[in-house]
């Protein structure tokens, strides 16, 4: 798993440049922007909606593992979008939620980011 590289722009801010996305796809059809959200609610999470965005989109911290992570909903997919702080013990105690919450199989992919 790979980490995002932090910049920091002489115009200011701070950007991420590479890292790992998994892409959790359930077989079943189910609403996942309601079953995120249903998981991030049940803990062990504190988490935010990013902007006002026509997707779910939040920044996440399990307080279980220490971890912090980027969640995705869109096209069917939940994307987990790795951090500077993210171990596979969170990504993990995330999947197994909602692999509990949607109630069947959820194929995971990888996908290692250059940019």
């Amino acid at each position: 798993m790979a980490h995002p590289e932090r910049s920091h722009p002489r115009s200011g801010g701070m950007r991420y440049e590479g890292g790992t996305v998994f892409t959790l796809s359930p077989d079943r059809d189910v609403s996942l922007a309601d079953a995120v959200e249903a998981v991030l609610r049940e803990g062990p999470y504190r988490y935010g909606d990013w902007f006002d965005l026509p997707m779910p989109l939040f920044l996440v911290h399990d307080d279980g593992t220490g971890d912090t992570f980027r969640v995705s909903v869109r096209d069917g997919r939940v994307e987990l979008h790795v951090r500077s702080a993210t171990t596979a013990e969170g990504l993990r105690a995330f999947y197994d939620r909602l692999v509990d919450r949607v109630d069947g199989s959820v194929r995971v992919e990888r996908e290692e980011q250059t940019t």
